[in-house]
């Protein structure tokens, strides 16, 4: 629908200039495509070994770890310190239920290998000292027999005393 008297001369197109122009396009989306997917995988190259080697996030569960730690806070794990340095007494660690290994245990280091724990009216005493715990608010009035930890065993407690499932029923952790 091209007036008579248009200056546009159709002589020279022809159905090969359609097939160009498609092999054009055609051309332009697998170059798109392969662009994305290169950003794809430039990503994950990326992104995977961080994920796996040098973060993990968590979310908490449950309110063991409260008032430091509430239900469903968002957690990112340094795992580089994690695995090359020993744990130290008051650090919060994560590690997997001994019960049920495909759950994790948000807790804190009480007591170190070698060390004996004692709990006498909800305080905490590592051989005949009292542990100081400042980020504790109410301590429980329970008591628990000594326990000697051997090599490369942990005893670890929730914040929250009253509700936190930890090394006072489950033992120690390695």
């Amino acid at each position: 629908l091209i007036p008579e008297d248009s200056d546009m001369d159709m002589s020279n197109f022809s159905e090969d200039d359609e097939d160009s122009i498609v092999f054009s396009w055609l051309k332009k989306f697998g170059i798109l495509v392969f662009e994305i997917v290169k950003v794809v995988l430039i990503s994950l190259a990326i992104i995977l070994p961080i994920r796996l080697f040098l973060v993990q996030p968590f979310y908490v569960e449950g309110a063991s770890m409260e008032p430091n730690f509430y239900q469903n806070e968002y957690l990112i794990i340094d795992e580089i310190s994690y695995r090359f340095n020993e744990k130290e007494r008051g650090e919060v660690i994560i590690f997997k239920n001994p019960k049920n290994t495909k759950a994790y245990f948000i807790k804190r280091v009480i007591a170190l290998p070698g060390e004996t724990v004692t709990i006498k009216v909800g305080r905490v005493f590592i051989g005949e000292e009292m542990l100081e715990e400042p980020y504790i608010e109410n301590f429980s009035s329970e008591n628990h027999e000594a326990i000697t930890l051997g090599d490369n065993e942990y005893f670890v407690m929730g914040d929250n005393r009253t509700n936190s499932l930890d090394s006072r029923m489950l033992g120690a952790i390695h």
